[in-house]
């Protein structure tokens, strides 16, 4: 007998959605099943976020069958969730470089392909970006619909509500779909719930209710008005969607995000309605149909390579602490003795330590969701009551709070205190996770003192001297990863305000450079002062410690004794550079012929990476300050050069 020859997996006749609409109904699942597999095995070689992926494959598959997509826009709000969106929409050949260099983003990206039509790393933004697409059409007269998938955690933000408040004027080409996936707004969903799903979506109820809502015109508006109520209200209490319906929304939920038997019709009546706008409340399961990430607390969010078997995390070798870590375990130690401190975070208590802390002080952390507008003026009012709050906030997340920083906290000169993660090039997540600009937002503002930490041990001292410090706003930044490995305090040092220290060298006997560097690019300092000092160059280096207020008389010294004066920093223009620079014109530094020049973030997003690869092409790793130096020396004797044949003439 000849052997059966294996049946083609469906997923491999599927390079774009148009083939995927070329299925029959009875074989999404076959396919969603494929799907899993093949997300599970790639995220398996490259790490990355798992969890949520899992848990919209059937919802993913479902979309695609459903709506003309690219033409009709499919918007996944932060983007994370849209690995199985990748493999389906010609991406599976590129899949295995996710978040690598020169591979595909973790999350959508409007320049990777044209099913991405709006990029989005951060939360919340969803709905407001549909309701833009949705508009558009409806002015230019084009056909096509927008779809915004929407976490319920990213349901915490008030910007989505403020879409879902104007979006009536999209009418039906507008179509939220909200995933839930926490359990956090509906009970598990069963027969009844998705039969009530169907009806409510169905032409012939819309066409119903419709009729209804003429024949109550006709009537008075006190009946109309009576009839409208009872209506909503009875699916309301139903469905759990009067929230909804009152922002304008066509409720139709909940229904089982994996049952593609209630998912496929549910979707095919929205997309024909002319309802609208329309929201879909479809219940998920994060990590759906991969065990090791549905038993896993966090549901395998974001995971590194792992054994897909086994599931088992592919660990590094142990290695300094983490600088999170470092952070909240020293503020919950400091907290023992000190019941004003308080921690907010915005969703990400592992990410920023405050877990740490919370393990401690349970009752004075706050997670206040993804709200940093929120969380921010929050930490404010507690500040104003006497407390010590430290708002723990990502320095990209911080920026969606800037008003707030500025309005509620420095104009009123409040004592809040900012533990900025996450600072400098990130790595994997790339420019959307970057933490570029904090140093020029705060540094710029009157009442803030802004410090940045060279290394861990620098952190914890920095912590405490926030804890300290009330005399105004005070922020401290540090980056991504594991610390440098140096010994860890005993005792924790309030450091003394705008100080920085000289850690090699001397300033007053001087040198023929000076390289001030503030934050983590110190230990590449350090090796370019080696190297310089191999040329016959010495080499003083300063650890600024504070980008505002700047230790000016260190600065005055440093000038005085050296020949050029170079600032390193892992933040964009704008910072101690600029500060530096600032200084040295007012009080004319320059004037006896010193050279500075200043080394800082490229005026370009920088693309996912490896981190050190990353400071390659932004030019702040030790061989750049090297050719820095060199560079500012070698014009510096040019121009010495011809000043001399000037005399001469």
């Amino acid at each position: 007998m000849t052997a059966q020859r294996p049946e083609t997996p469906l997923l491999d006749t599927v390079k774009t959605p148009d083939d995927l609409r070329q299925l029959k109904t009875e074989q999404l699942r076959q396919l969603s099943d494929e799907l899993r597999t093949e997300m599970i095995d790639a995220v398996g070689s490259t790490g990355g976020h798992l969890g949520s992926g899992l848990g919209v494959v059937e919802l993913t598959v479902a979309i695609h069958y459903i709506f003309n997509t690219p033409d009709d826009r499919l918007i996944w709000d932060v983007g994370h969730q849209a690995y199985p969106h990748k493999i389906l929409t010609g991406r599976r050949d590129r899949i295995r470089t996710l978040r690598q260099g020169g591979g595909l983003s973790g999350f959508t990206k409007r320049s990777e392909s044209e099913y991405d039509p709006f990029g989005a790393a951060h939360s919340s933004t969803s709905i407001s970006a549909g309701l833009g697409f949705a508009v558009a059409n409806k002015l230019n007269d084009k056909p096509g619909k927008a779809i915004a998938v929407i976490g319920d955690g990213a349901m915490s933000a008030g910007m989505a509500y403020e879409a879902m408040n104007n979006a009536e004027q999209a009418g039906n080409r507008l179509i939220v779909i909200l995933n839930d996936n926490d359990m956090s707004i509906a009970p598990p969903v069963g027969g009844l719930s998705a039969y009530l799903a169907r009806m409510v979506s169905s032409s012939e109820y819309l066409g119903l209710r419709s009729l209804a809502s003429k024949v109550a015109n006709k009537i008075s508006r006190r009946v109309h008005s009576a009839v409208g109520k009872a209506e909503e209200y009875t699916r309301g209490m139903v469905t759990g969607g009067t929230l909804f319906e009152e922002l304008g929304f066509y409720y139709v939920g909940p229904i089982d995000g994996h049952n593609l038997d209630h998912l496929v019709p549910v979707l095919e009546n929205v997309r024909d309605s002319e309802q609208g706008p329309i929201l879909v409340h479809v219940v998920t399961t994060k990590g759906k149909g991969y065990d090791p990430a549905e038993n896993s607390a966090d549901k395998y969010h974001g995971v590194p390579k792992f054994d897909v078997v086994t599931g088992e995390k592919k660990k590094s070798a142990a290695g300094p602490p983490a600088y999170q870590n470092v952070f909240g375990e020293t503020l919950a130690k400091i907290a023992d003795n000190d019941d004003r401190i308080c921690a907010i975070t915005a969703a990400m208590p592992s990410g920023t330590g405050v877990d740490k802390f919370a393990q401690a002080h349970p009752d004075r952390s706050f997670d206040v969701g993804i709200a940093e507008q929120h969380g921010v003026t929050f930490a404010a009012g507690l500040a104003a009551q006497g407390m010590r709050p430290f708002a723990a906030i990502y320095s990209t997340f911080l920026q969606r709070a800037y008003d707030q920083v500025v309005h509620d906290v420095a104009i009123q000169n409040l004592p809040v205190r900012f533990a900025i993660d996450r600072a400098g090039l990130v790595g994997a997540d790339g420019a959307t996770h970057a933490g570029s600009f904090d140093i020029t937002y705060l540094a710029s503002l009157p009442n803030f003192v802004v410090m940045a930490a060279a290394d861990e041990a620098e952190l914890a001292h920095m912590t405490y001297t926030a804890v300290e410090y009330d005399e105004g706003p005070i922020a401290f930044r540090y980056p991504r990863g594991n610390g440098v490995g140096v010994e860890m305090p005993t005792e924790f040092r309030k450091l003394e305000i705008g100080k920085g220290r000289v850690v090699r060298g001397d300033a007053d006997k001087g040198g023929k450079v000076a390289i001030l560097s503030l934050g983590a690019r110190l230990e590449e300092a350090k090796k370019a002062a080696e190297e310089l000092e191999a040329k016959g160059l010495t080499t003083t280096i300063a650890d600024m410690r504070f980008a505002k207020p700047l230790d000016e008389e260190l600065i005055r010294k440093l000038a005085a004794t050296h020949d050029v004066l170079v600032t390193v920093e892992e933040a964009a223009i704008g910072g101690l550079g600029a500060h530096v620079l600032t200084m040295a014109s007012d009080e004319g530094l320059t004037d006896g012929g010193l050279k500075i020049r200043t080394m800082r973030l490229p005026d370009v997003f920088i693309d996912h990476d490896d981190p050190a690869k990353q400071y390659d092409e932004a030019g702040l790793n030790a061989p750049h300050i090297v050719e820095t130096v060199l560079s500012a020396l070698r014009h510096n004797s040019a121009g010495a050069g011809q000043r001399v044949e000037e005399a001469r003439a």
